[in-house]
């Protein structure tokens, strides 16, 4: 009897997690259930622009603020580093009832620097952005027989040199009755219902709707400034307004006020909750982004199994070409052939900066762990766009935990190339605590100082500085130490070949090597350049990025192909009697980072040509020099782990004299 209890209570369990993932009803994103009359508070985010790529605050411009002032909403830390602003905003609604003509304020008479200023913001084509219950409002546009959809709508309009704004807002919220009969169903009681939070005056009983839909249409209209003067806010304007998106009316002038207001309707539409931001991720042209990825990932495979197979073959056949020899030959090999076996004594000689390389592979395989755990959360959806700053919030967090990872892939490095020596250990967790964050810290803060210059929302703000120093310094570099004091006690890897005193000399080479490693970088980009481009597009072109499933697959291509290059360009140094292989090998699978910095520069040059200002290119250079030193240790640690696995392999599988 208590086995078949235990049995209904794993059903009960997998049928909740089966009905809660056919829902995507993860941690936090609840429906929120208004009843008829219930207010709804619309929030306001930082005015946005892909011209200039610098977020501004929206109280910035001469809007009409809230009578209960303006008050900052809870932010996370992911949202404050993205440059998100979010506020509270004058526009209130009730839910279920449609409004006209409400007026919401006349500002004061424009001054100079807010006449100049606002036309600045209309040139630089910046946009609004609303919040209504956790949606971004979307603006649809009809273009050559296509609706086209935004975020957000543009400030205002520049038409034969005459700047107009847009000051009334049509406001559509689409609405779905709400339902109780998920959880309870599952549950098998009504209780089971209250799982879900209510908002409200809205009784279990009485009627509720959830917000599944916020569209906005900007309109520009003259109101006369005598007739709004004496109306207070939210009260009818005295006239009717006809909202026309086609036509603008309403020109800006100095030391001439501005009046705005809105209108609201509710509609009822068959859209369940879950799927409210299928029209936020609907992406044009969808089927030739899932084609080119898919042919992308076909071509990879196709090429890396074929160097693979090769690859493996020759390795295979000269080893059993060499066991196939008695002792005497052997050794009368080992005098007279040339090749990898003629390096024995110098494959594990000590490399050159022998610390710096440790410190670059541990941070390596910190940030790509925490590339790997970040992509496959968000490809679970625990990351999805409608939780704002998750991701980067939770990349911060696994990068923490992981310098664990980091203080002992280096320290057991290290003690591997010094044959067991502990000395040095901490030295070298500490540089690894302090290596790549350093970077990090020196580029943003120099960004920062052109954000603060701009007066841009973008700037980190110093008591977030001190907060990301307190979190570096009190969580991350104590765990990298403990990672390494974890790799002081590991045992050592042990060379399976000695290292003779005095150096072989490595003979002329027909071509520099350099100059192969540096080109081996083209295969590994060729499995990122068609999913590279639509993550550039996200970040600098505001578009929604989801498509975390299928940049987890390219990121294990990846990594694969990082290791096969690597294997490939280990061997044919060592064919040719180079045994300085230690930092070849990290730069094979590392140098597609160049490749992607070049193709940044393309993307800045031919895609945002309309970035505007030398601030503006210089974030965006800035940016993409973080990101791509971060991709560099992270293929680089890859391809040097694989290529030290292989050579220790290599030389284990036979006996060399």
């Amino acid at each position: 009897m208590e086995s078949f209890q235990k049995f209904k209570i794993w059903v009960l369990f997998f049928c909740m997690i089966s009905e809660l993932g056919r829902g995507y009803y993860l941690p936090g994103s609840y429906p929120h259930k208004y009843g008829i009359g219930d207010f709804l508070n619309v929030k306001v985010n930082s005015l946005t622009s892909i011209e200039t790529e610098l977020p501004f605050s929206y109280y910035s411009l001469p809007f009409c603020q809230p009578k209960e002032g303006v008050k900052d909403s809870a932010e996370n830390l992911g949202e404050l580093l993205m440059g998100d602003r979010i506020e509270n905003s004058p526009y209130r609604f009730k839910m279920y009832t449609n409004e006209t003509e409400v007026f919401l304020c006349q500002s004061k008479p424009l001054s100079g620097e807010e006449f100049k200023l606002l036309k600045k913001r209309i040139d630089d084509m910046y946009q609004v952005n609303l919040i209504l219950d956790n949606l971004p409002a979307i603006r649809y546009a009809r273009k050559e027989g296509y609706f086209l959809r935004f975020t957000g709508f543009p400030v205002g309009i520049k038409v034969q040199n005459v700047y107009y704004v847009f000051n009334h807002l049509r406001f559509t919220v689409l609405v779905n009755k709400y339902e109780e009969t998920n959880v309870a169903r599952v549950m098998g009681t009504g209780d089971g219902a209250e799982v879900i939070p209510t908002f409200g005056n809205a009784g279990s009983d009485a009627p509720g709707y959830m917000v599944v839909g916020f569209e906005v249409v900007p309109c520009s209209i003259p109101h006369n400034a005598d007739s709004v003067k004496n109306l207070k806010m939210y009260e009818k304007y005295p006239s009717p307004i006809k909202c026309d998106p086609s036509m603008v009316a309403m020109p800006i002038k100095e030391n001439e006020p501005v009046a705005f207001s809105y209108e609201v309707s509710f509609v009822e539409r068959d859209i369940k909750w879950p799927s409210r931001w299928d029209a936020y991720l609907k992406m044009e042209g969808a089927k030739v982004h899932w084609f080119s990825i898919l042919n992308s990932l076909m071509v990879i495979i196709f090429l890396a199994g074929i160097v693979f197979v090769i690859f493996l073959r020759t390795v295979k056949r000269d080893l059993t070409r060499y066991e196939e020899l008695d002792k005497e030959t052997q050794a009368q090999m080992n005098e007279e052939l040339s090749g990898w076996k003629l390096v024995v004594g110098d494959v594990f000689r000590a490399p050159s900066n022998p610390a710096l390389l440790c410190v670059m592979v541990g941070d390596g395989i910190q940030i790509l762990g925490m590339a790997v755990v970040t992509i496959l959360f968000a490809a679970l959806g625990f990351m999805s766009p409608a939780s704002r700053g998750t991701l980067i919030s939770g990349m911060l967090f696994f990068y923490m935990i992981l310098g664990i990872a980091a203080g002992y892939v280096a320290v057991r490095m290290w003690r591997t190339i010094f044959c067991g020596d502990h000395k040095g250990w901490f030295s070298v967790s500490w540089k690894v605590s302090c290596f790549f964050p350093g970077i990090a810290f020196l580029i943003l803060t120099i960004l920062n100082f052109l954000l603060w210059g701009s007066h841009s929302t973008g700037a980190i703000p110093f008591s977030l500085f001190v907060i990301l120093i307190l979190l570096w310094f009190c969580i991350s570099v104590p765990l990298t130490l403990l990672g390494g004091y974890f790799g002081a006690k590991a045992p050592h890897i042990e060379y399976p070949v000695r290292t003779n005193q005095i150096p072989r000399e490595i003979p002329p080479q027909k071509y520099p090597s350099w100059l192969l490693v540096l080109g081996a970088g083209t295969l590994p980009f060729g499995t990122l350049f068609i999913e590279l481009f639509f993550i550039m597009s996200s970040l600098w072109m505001g578009r929604v990025y989801y498509v975390f499933g299928f940049l987890f697959i390219v990121l294990i291509l990846l990594v694969v192909v990082c290791a096969e290059v690597s294997l490939v360009l280990t061997y044919m140094h060592i064919c040719v009697e180079d045994w300085k292989w230690w930092w070849k090998s990290f730069f094979a699978s590392g140098s597609v980072a160049i490749y992607i910095f070049l193709y940044s520069i393309n993307y800045l040059i031919f895609d945002l040509k309309s970035l505007s200002g030398p601030v503006s290119a210089t974030l965006y250079l800035g940016y993409s020099l973080f990101m791509v030193i971060a991709i560099m240790l992270a293929t680089g640690a890859v391809g040097f782990l694989s290529s030290f696995w292989f050579v220790h392999y290599l030389f284990s599988s036979v006996k060399l004299d």
